[in-house]
């Protein structure tokens, strides 16, 4: 976890050894929380087991109707 809050914050691990507290292991925590969360539903997105074929296909009608 240190190196990857060093490289995070782009400083050298012995820097945040001195300088870091437990504020800075509690805001990593929550970046990574909020990362894997945001991955997680743009996975889910695009899984074809979570799309919606009927709207789909009316977003295909509508976009080929612009076009022509």
């Amino acid at each position: 976890m240190l190196d990857a809050m060093a490289q995070r914050y782009g400083i050298l691990p012995s820097q945040l050894l001195r300088e870091g507290d437990s504020f800075d292991i509690t805001v990593m925590d929550v970046a990574l929380t909020y990362q894997n969360y945001k991955n997680k539903d743009s996975a889910q997105q695009y899984d074809p087991k979570y799309l919606d074929h009927e709207a789909l296909q009316k977003k295909l009608e509508k976009a080929r109707a612009q076009d022509g």
